[in-house]
This record gives C-alpha cells, structure tokens and sequence, in this order.
C-alpha cells in the first residue's frame, strides 16, 4: 500500500507505478505527451476557490489542508479508486507546484494515508 508523490517535471520512472496528475489545471510548459501519465483527475484537486485562497503561502497550510479535506470528504467517488488501487500497487500523486511541501498533492496524500490506515486497521 503505497502512495508516493513526485513533481510532475521530474522524469516518469517505472517504479512510480499509476502516475495520476492531481492539479486542476495543466502543468506549464509540460507536453501532454511528455506526463507519461495513466489519469489526469481534476476533481481530485481543491476547488479554484481553494486554490486561489491558499496560493501556495505556507502560513494557510493547515487552513488549506482543513479545507481541503472537508471538499475530499464530499468527493468520494474520485478518491475510492486510488485507495483499491494503492491496495494493491504504486500510486503516485503528481504535481506541477515549485513548493514540495506545500501543496495539493502533499495534502491529499496525507488525508489518503490516513484513509489506508484506517482500513488496514478494519
């Protein structure tokens, strides 16, 4: 049960596993076909709302990461998948954000970690 993140710049590699882009908006200066991905989920990235309110300050993180998983708790259907998936193989989470530890991708990896947990626990 592995989720792992990667900014979606740095090379594709085979142990990242099922590559799924996380950010609403397509990466700058990335070619499509350069993502190497297996899903792009949009509706697993925070609410433009969201994303315009936090801007990437790290003083909002732990505002932003509430928020954050307050919209995850309403979008289960997007997220199920990935917790069947990281059951059984690598996830990785991709990004486009500059800042690693503050980000959507961080976020949502966490509040996934703790959804595996609790159902390992189960």
């Amino acid at each position: 049960m592995t989720i792992a993140i990667k900014r979606i710049y740095d090379p594709p590699a085979k142990s990242d596993g099922y590559r799924i882009l996380v950010d609403r908006v397509w990466p700058r200066g990335m070619k499509k076909e350069d993502a190497a991905l297996d899903a792009w989920s949009k509706e697993l990235a925070p609410s433009t709302a969201l994303r315009k309110w936090f801007g990437h300050d790290p003083a909002r993180w732990e505002g932003f990461r509430h928020r954050y998983a307050s919209e995850l708790d309403d979008a289960a259907e997007h997220w199920r998948p990935l917790i069947t998936q990281a059951a059984r193989h690598r996830v990785t989470l991709l990004f486009g954000a500059k800042d690693e530890e503050h980000n959507n991708a961080v976020a949502l990896k966490s509040y996934l970690d703790a959804l595996l947990k609790a159902h390992a626990v189960r």
